[in-house]
């Protein structure tokens, strides 16, 4: 009877290990270009991937198949000024995925292009960070040519943040974590068909590291 108990428990142990381990190998990128919100339209469904554009030819995938890595290069400090103080305490360490490419430090970008004109009303789309589950916050804020933030998305000041996005965009911005470790950042695009109806990508999880 005991031997039964104890097979059954590894049984049991066994199953649990499967369901928490992954299906499939995750694709991780720690450097070079991506579209992590890569939005298309097939004709009757808005849809949301990652597009690679790390490999040739670039390649749509599935944000959950995709770790997405700040490298120790991508460490760096908060500026001094009331202006970025959304990103923490003046001096503190910060790790950013840059608005303007840096060749070792992966470059995450919006892209609409797929989303031809005329599909959907005001020829735009919404994006909405819904949730941030980490260690820490994240935000995503470009800079102008002066060094001033405007800010995106911040999971510091609550979620969910939406942003409209133009069709036919590619735009990049900086992305900001505030700690290292791992971070679910999950999120989700709308829209309204010419004819009115409401259309959405369904929320997509997409994982950060952050190396120390």
């Amino acid at each position: 009877m005991k031997s039964r108990v104890l097979a059954g428990a590894a049984t049991a142990a066994l199953i649990t290990m499967l369901q928490v381990l992954p299906a499939h190998a995750l694709t991780t990128i720690s450097s070079g270009h991506v579209d992590a919100l890569d939005v298309d339209w097939t004709g009757s469904a808005l849809t949301l991937d990652l597009r690679d554009g790390t490999v040739t030819p670039n390649v749509d995938r599935n944000p959950a198949d995709v770790v997405l890595n700040a490298v120790p290069a991508s460490r760096t400090t908060v500026p001094s000024g009331a202006s970025y103080a959304f990103l923490g305490t003046a001096g503190s360490p910060v790790w950013i995925l840059p608005q303007t490419q840096v060749s070792s430090i992966v470059w995450p970008g919006f892209n609409t292009e797929g989303v031809p004109g005329g599909a959907l009303q005001g020829n735009s789309v919404t994006v909405k960070l819904v949730s941030v589950t980490g260690p820490a916050q994240v935000s995503v804020y470009s800079t102008s040519s002066l060094g001033t933030p405007s800010v995106w998305f911040d999971s510091g000041n609550g979620l969910p943040d939406t942003r409209a996005f133009a069709v036919n965009t590619h735009a990049h911005a900086n992305w900001a974590f505030e700690a290292a470790g791992t971070y679910a950042v999950v999120f989700e695009v709308t829209g309204k068909t010419a004819a009115g109806a409401a259309v959405t990508t369904g929320q997509k999880t997409y994982t950060f590291t952050v190396q120390p």
